[in-house]
């Protein structure tokens, strides 16, 4: 790896530049792991949500892959409890986000108060929902008179959407969660007044995401900080102001193998940016082995999850089931800092079902399934499950030892 102080832009092959990311990501090395769900949450940054829970909700699983089999009730606190140390808001999708970005995050709420629309038009009623949780919040909005008008999903009533575009503008925040409904109150009152004093300009606002986004992604190309912050217009243009700079404290490096920057004179042109800090020592450590979620940061854009790891996927959810080819909820499962195949898990009572697993191309065959016994035992441990049946098995030739490896057991006893 090329020293910076010798180079005014660092070299790096695709492997380093994939350890850098492992590790930034909190997946390599036992000081990436260290200070629990809070310090996870803070080293990635943001962690999306989603309705979808298979083996568990996303944001759980997020945690689980770097920390382990860390308690779900545990997780829940340290996104959730009082007083606030995270909120959702708009980031990469919807996320939790460490609540010290609270301030970071007034270029959008500002941007959402000037548009006054964002899936719907606002309704008369905002005023008065808002009055409604000032006077009796936190609430949910069961207690503001019902979500939705009884029609599809995005059929939402007008206090539903009343209390949404409160939250986008700032004026309530969702702190925590109950059965998965949000939690709204006002913001004056959940969000700790020195990050309320704060007022940041929009410039400001996207200089310091940016910088986040660079350090919990180790290495990215500006389409990577982009996708990561969900910048556009007027903002994006900050965004590449602040890289070109140096105001976002990133440094441009190239990256062998990784494309070309769209209008480079070269192939000696920088095409990624990382964080300085990431690159002042070899990732070294121990990989964790574990499924990701498909909306974990590490692998949550397909072109970025491509280019680090060689991996095509796609969330099947929503693709009809005869159309499917790795399952409903495919997990990409991650060993020696690499992608090793696919599972589609479910559960029937204490049984961890793998309803499909596939396997990558290439790699020790014999060390991947070994792995994807360990990643499905601990997995089993983790959801209180105490065993494990396989169904169907992508790959002919490793079938017969899949079946025995999971039949043996864990190789080590879970924690």
């Amino acid at each position: 790896m090329t020293d910076l102080s010798a180079d005014l832009t660092a070299d790096l092959t695709a492997d380093e530049a994939r350890r850098i990311i492992l590790r930034a990501q909190g997946f390599l090395g036992a000081p990436a792991r260290g200070g629990g769900v809070p310090a996870m949450l803070r080293r990635v940054g943001a962690v999306q949500l989603d309705t979808i829970s298979v083996l568990a909700r996303s944001h759980e699983l997020v945690a689980y892959a770097r920390l382990g089999p860390v308690g779900r009730s545990v997780v829940e606190r340290a996104y959730w409890d009082a007083p606030a140390r995270a909120f959702e808001y708009w980031c990469h999708a919807a996320c939790v986000l460490p609540i010290e970005q609270w301030p970071l995050y007034a270029f959008r709420r500002r941007a959402y108060r000037e548009r006054r629309y964002r899936w719907h038009e606002v309704p008369p009623v905002v005023d008065k929902v808002l009055e409604q949780v000032r006077s009796d919040g936190p609430l949910t909005t069961a207690d503001i008179g019902g979500a939705k008008n009884g029609g599809p999903w995005w059929d939402w009533s007008d206090t539903k959407i009343a209390i949404e575009f409160l939250l986008d503008i700032g004026e309530v925040v969702c702190t925590r969660r109950v059965g998965w409904r949000r939690v709204y109150e006002l913001a004056e009152r959940a969000v700790p007044a020195d990050l309320l004093a704060q007022d940041l300009s929009d410039d400001e606002c996207v200089t310091r995401l940016t910088t986040i986004a660079g350090r919990s992604l180790g290495v990215a190309t500006r389409a990577d900080l982009v996708d990561f912050t969900r910048v556009k217009g007027r903002h994006a243009a900050m965004l590449d102001e602040a890289l070109l700079s140096g105001a976002a404290g990133l440094v441009p490096v190239r990256v062998s193998g990784w494309p070309a920057r769209r209008g480079a004179p070269g192939p000696e042109t920088p095409n990624a940016w990382a964080d300085p800090g990431a690159l002042d020592s070899e990732p070294r450590g121990r990989h964790r082995t574990t499924p990701l979620s498909p909306f974990d940061s590490l692998v949550w854009e397909r072109a970025r999850a491509e280019r680090v790891f060689g991996l095509n996927h796609r969330l099947e959810a929503y693709v009809p089931k005869d159309k499917r080819v790795h399952g409903y909820f495919a997990m990409p499962v991650l060993a020696g800092g690499r992608i090793i195949g696919r599972v589609d898990p479910a559960r029937e009572g204490a049984t961890l079902v793998a309803r499909q697993v596939g396997f990558e191309p290439g790699g020790g065959r014999g060390r991947a399934v070994e792995a994807m016994s360990d990643a499905l035992w601990e997995a089993a441990s983790w959801v209180g499950c105490t065993d494990v049946r396989v169904e169907r098995v992508g790959a002919p030739d490793l079938e017969a030892p899949l079946r025995a490896a999971v039949a043996r057991g864990p190789r080590r006893p879970t924690r």
